[in-house]
């Protein structure tokens, strides 16, 4: 994983030069490479257009962000976990709305996190829409650096510039804080005659009942807490006393542990409670993206059944950094984030419908009432094990195997050829029709004249509805695609696997089952193709469309493109044939991505929307571009229905313009080289 790597082996914090001293920064692909920011390094995630660009030798733009300061005061409960912390300080920040935004954390609290909680906070930026959470270096992080191996005489150095350039935080001295910019930090609409419904199930030759809250997924991800030891071991010692007290997880729960590197799982087997938490079914599943990008393996039918005939709210746990619906599972409409240790209890429980205060986990073998506080392990268990076994050899061991590299990875096979070989049998790799009509030079903007709406959304939609990572339902186009292929449910795998085919990419855009389109009325994959009046997938009714030449737009409310930088969610809409979104609010991220597709990212004026100005999005939308596009240049859209309003061209710089000129950053860039 890349963040495992940057943390661990690459990162510098200060590079030296000769007699160059000069900051770390790092921009990278991964979703959690802002969890750089916790060591101090400015680092924050782009997506594949981006880095494509970078590749190929153009620089990344970026308008300087407001930076909004959060105030950390006191201490934790002793029973509270980093995660806990993590969770409650993304609540705020989402509440306060930092989207687009950079984050810097200040205040005496600071000093009370340690490098590794500092990481995980960092790293929750996508949760709560922030460009990165920025930690400054203090006496902490220098300790941290010590431990993992770094050269004294470099940490030594390290401070003297820090303290020079004042970019060093002193945590005894409060009187020199830096200035901000800003200061600051759904239900499921279940009847109540139908909250207690419980349906019956066999598994394994046995009854269970589920009911509205049942836990049926339940994962231990390190990804997000892969350099903070104490949660991972915390979530093992618990699970070493639910087995001594007899406590077990039911078997239909699907429970899984995703380490986030080797070193994770090398102190869970040499603290020995590795054995424990495979016991309670938290066996080792892989290393890199699982659960928590729907690539999680099938709950069962029994369940699925359940699910389906009580109409039940079932749900996942898990303490990865995503929770947005439908992504674990589509059949699972309510996911949680939890610290590693509440998992594994949240799973013992088999429900999230329990108080951990008053009520019990389950009960022994002798009927006795088994209570959290019980199973649950001390700080002063969870240091002595972590000082035992999370020592300095294991990240000198770690560095060494980097540096040797891997046998198994320098055998593979490679073409030499100067060009990519495509094999035209592939079903995961394809060449991509993005430049199919790409002419040299590029033609004047074009209006776009009479588009059709393809999709009418609301607030908060997520990249996950409109690029979902995870399986590919039976029923997609996406799966006919596949099927017409020679291939079996089987083989579908995930939407992740198969971001190289744009083939099935453009087919599960707009896929997500929990995508609420207006002019359905209900979540579904699906839209009104209007010419027609059919109800189709979202792809057949593009298909259609680009077939009778009719552009499309989007419209959608605030906050449009939260969650993941993905790529795909600005290919797919575009390969669909959409020309423009018409937004209240955009996530920067994908904003960005947008313009970079050749997509016009329009956003409505400040306070209106579809709603106000009365739009039902079965009008048609006509606008034209000025010659001269000017950032936040404002135009006018006519509705066929007579209607005539302002927008707002959401470009905030030249570069952006000139992007979007050319169609996107791609068509740039190949130009450039042609």
């Amino acid at each position: 994983m890349a963040h495992q790597v940057n943390l661990e082996y690459l990162s510098r914090v200060v590079f030296e030069e000769k007699d160059l001293l000069f900051p770390d920064s790092v921009v990278g692909t991964d979703s959690h490479i802002t969890m750089v920011n916790g060591l101090g390094i400015l680092g924050w995630g782009v997506g594949g257009i981006e880095t494509e660009a970078v590749m190929l030798g153009l620089p990344v733009s970026l308008t300087l962000p407001e930076v909004v300061g959060c105030e950390l005061t006191g201490s934790s409960n002793p029973f509270v976990t980093s995660i806990d912390v993590v969770l409650g300080i993304t609540k705020h920040l989402r509440q306060v709305g930092v989207a687009g935004k950079f984050v810097e954390f200040f205040g005496s609290g600071v000093s009370q996190l340690s490098i590794v909680d500092r990481t995980t906070i960092a790293n929750m930026c996508p949760e709560y829409g922030a460009i990165l959470s920025f930690f400054p270096v203090d006496n902490v992080t220098l300790k941290h650096l010590e431990h993992t191996g770094f050269d004294k005489a470099k940490l030594e150095s390290m401070e003297a510039y820090l303290k020079a350039v004042k970019l060093f935080r002193n945590e005894h001295d409060n009187s020199g804080e830096p200035e901000y910019s800003q200061v600051g930090f759904k239900g499921f609409q279940i009847a109540a005659e139908k909250q207690n419904d419980i349906v019956s199930i066999h598994y394994e030759g046995s009854e269970y009942k589920l009911a509205h809250g049942s836990v049926v997924i339940a994962a231990v991800i390190s990804c997000t807490n892969n350099c903070n030891p104490s949660v991972m071991l915390a979530a093992g010692l618990l699970a070493k006393k639910a087995v001594e007290a007899g406590l077990q997880v039911k078997p239909y729960i699907r429970t899984s542990l995703s380490p986030g590197s080797g070193m994770v799982t090398h102190y869970l087997s040499s603290s020995g409670v590795l054995p424990y938490l495979s016991k309670l079914g938290f066996e080792i599943i892989g290393y890199g993206c699982s659960t928590c990008v729907g690539n999680t393996a099938p709950l069962s039918e029994a369940v699925l059944n359940a699910v389906k005939q009580g109409d039940l709210v079932t749900c996942g746990v898990l303490s990865g950094n995503k929770n947005f619906e439908g992504r674990l599972c589509d059949c699972v409409r309510a996911n949680y984030l939890a610290s590693p240790p509440l998992v594994v209890a949240y799973a013992i429980a088999g429900t999230v419908n329990i108080d951990f205060q008053t009520e019990p986990l389950g009960t022994d073998p002798t009927g006795k009432n088994i209570y959290l506080h019980d199973i649950w392990p001390s700080r002063e268990e969870v240091h002595q094990i972590e000082e035992e076994h999370v020592v300095l050899s294991m990240f000198k061991a770690l560095k060494e195997k980097i540096e040797m590299g891997n046998k198994r990875w320098n055998s593979l096979e490679a073409p030499d050829s100067v060009l990519f070989p495509w094999d035209l049998k592939s079903t995961y790799i394809r060449c991509p029709s993005f430049f199919d009509k790409l002419t040299k030079e590029p033609v004047a903007l074009q209006p776009i004249a009479n588009a059709h709406v393809l999709l009418h959304l609301g607030d908060s939609v997520t990249t996950d509805h409109i690029s979902p990572a995870g399986s590919i339902a039976r029923s997609s186009a996406a799966a006919k695609y596949l099927t017409n292929r020679g291939l079996t449910p089987r083989e579908f795998n995930s939407y992740g696997a198969r971001r190289g085919n744009d083939a099935v990419m453009t087919r599960g855009t707009f896929a997500n089952i929990k995508l609420f389109n207006k002019f359905i009325g209900k979540p579904a994959p699906k839209t009104i193709h209007f010419p027609s009046g059919q109800t189709l997938d979202v792809f057949e009714a593009a298909e259609l469309y680009q077939k009778e030449g009719i552009p499309l737009i989007i419209l959608a409310g605030k906050k449009y493109g939260s969650g993941n930088s993905r790529d795909w969610a600005a290919k797919g809409p575009y390969l669909l044939g959409v020309k423009a979104v018409l937004a209240e609010s955009y996530e920067k991220i994908h904003k960005d991505h947008l313009i970079g597709i050749g997509i016009a990212p329009l956003q409505f004026l400040p306070g209106e929307s579809a709603d106000s100005l009365g739009l039902s999005g079965r009008e048609t939308f006509s606008l034209t571009f000025p010659e001269e596009l000017s950032p936040g240049v404002k135009l006018n859209i006519k509705t066929s229905t007579g209607k005539v309003f302002s927008v707002i061209a959401s470009f905030e710089n030249d570069v952006e313009i000139t992007l979007y000129k050319h169609g996107g950053l791609l068509n740039f860039v190949a130009r450039k080289f042609s």
